[in-house]
């Protein structure tokens, strides 16, 4: 068995928003071939890693990955060819140092992962593995998990053009005993939200993510559409199905701490914004609030948690980018209680990992998330599972990009011994 690496081939292709993105095959010199798709975000924290475009206005409205193709092509596949696949580590440590900037900029966060993962992958079939099993190898964890999938059912924020302040309103499946169960439960929930809305007169085409985009006026109003969503479909708010949002509160933060919610007309200070969500919660079975407030708001988050992180999951996306200095400071600082986990944040699978155990050593919650602009590639069931990170949030249940990634989950149920953590995953390990 041979596992170095023996080629190295990087192409432009297009995500679920019909816009480029990155695809890279590896193949190793015993024969076994990987291959990885990069997805690309709408609502972007600052310190993520860097996307790299080529900003050719005539190419894709500047959008085109040409470049970071070229340097996945040229500079890293010279670096990378001839080392062990198996070193997945110290390969993505080098493509780190040969990039030499923070975020990832010079050659392109989204070339980099597609190299990192498409690494991962040829190693897994040359040494006979699924590719989840590969990722528990490397997370040193020895029972993968069946996460407990959060799920867009609403859609607002820049994943549907600014039609609700908040970007999305998602279901949790409470009493399914099973991936498989949870599925069909969400199912019903999606096409009864789809009946709802046609029954109110409301839109009822897809968001970015596969959510119905009805641009409800509130928050109140939003949560109540989603309680009859749930009562259409026979199932029991709170018991059946539990309630998440995604705020995205970055996307409509303004300096001095004010939050302009422009659809239902007024501007909340961080305080206010506090009492908002505590009367939400207080009202409805909400479970989860992602990005509640701004990415640098420290102080905010502060006297959220501190009102409401007993109670639900408090979980930092934009605040905390997948970055583990800012997972420390979040972590330090009694910030939060959970963390989003989106690979193209950090840029390597090896970092993606570290943030995954970091927040897991803290006692935080983490949930592996996909990005607005997906590809077919189902990596993140893969990372789900073998990281055995207990959460999962992949967008609808609609188009193939998402899809595909219920699919592999339900296969990796059928084919794995695999436990499906439930509901259990909301708690605090």
């Amino acid at each position: 068995m041979n596992t170095r690496i023996a080629r190295l081939q990087a192409r432009q292709i297009l995500d679920s928003r019909g816009r480029p993105t990155v695809e890279v095959d590896v193949c190793l010199a015993d024969g076994s071939f990987g291959r990885a798709s990069v997805p690309s975000g709408a609502s972007t924290g600052a310190s993520e890693a860097h996307e790299l475009r080529d900003g050719d206005p005539a190419r894709y409205a500047g959008r085109g990955v040409l470049k970071a193709v070229s340097n996945a092509n040229g500079e890293i596949a010279t670096a990378l060819i001839g080392h062990d696949a198996r070193e997945q580590s110290q390969l993505d440590a080098r493509l780190r140092e040969l990039d030499g900037t923070q975020q990832l900029s010079r050659l392109g966060a989204n070339a980099i992962l597609g190299v990192s993962l498409a690494v991962c992958r040829a190693a897994a079939v040359s040494q006979g593995q699924r590719f989840y099993e590969r990722i528990a190898q490397l997370a040193a964890v020895s029972h993968p998990l069946l996460p407990l999938p959060m799920v867009n059912i609403l859609s607002g924020g820049l994943h549907a053009a600014g039609g609700m302040d908040f970007q999305d309103f998602l279901a949790i499946p409470m009493r399914a005993g099973s991936m498989a169960e949870a599925v069909q439960v969400i199912s019903r929930m999606r096409d009864a939200a789809t009946e709802v809305a046609r029954k109110r007169g409301l839109p009822t085409l897809l968001a970015d993510e596969g959510g119905v985009a009805p641009g409800c006026k509130s928050a109140r109003d939003a949560l109540l559409m989603m309680i009859e969503s749930m009562e259409t479909a026979g199932l029991s708010p709170g018991e059946d199905i539990g309630i998440a949002i995604d705020v995205a509160a970055s996307t409509f933060a303004r300096e001095g701490g004010q939050y302009a919610l422009v659809r239902e007309g007024r501007t909340l200070r961080c305080e206010e914004m506090a009492d908002l969500f505590s009367k939400l919660v207080a009202e409805f079975p909400i479970v989860s609030i992602e990005d509640p407030l701004g990415q640098e708001d420290w102080r905010g988050w502060r006297i959220l948690t501190e009102r409401l992180g007993a109670r639900v999951q408090l979980v930092g996306d934009d605040l905390f980018t997948t970055h583990p200095v800012r997972v420390a400071r979040g972590i330090r600082e009694g910030v939060a209680n959970g963390v989003l986990v989106k690979a193209n944040q950090n840029g390597t699978l090896s970092g993606t990992l570290e943030v995954i155990a970091q927040a897991k050593a803290a006692g935080y919650t983490t949930i592996v998330s996909a990005r607005s602009g997906e590809t077919e590639d189902a990596f993140m069931s893969d990372l789900a599972v073998g990281t055995a990170s207990g959460q999962i949030k992949i967008g609808s249940l609609r188009t193939s990009s998402t899809v595909a990634k219920y699919n592999e989950l339900l296969r990796i149920e059928e084919a794995s011994q695999a436990h499906y953590v439930g509901v259990s995953a909301l708690s605090r390990r």
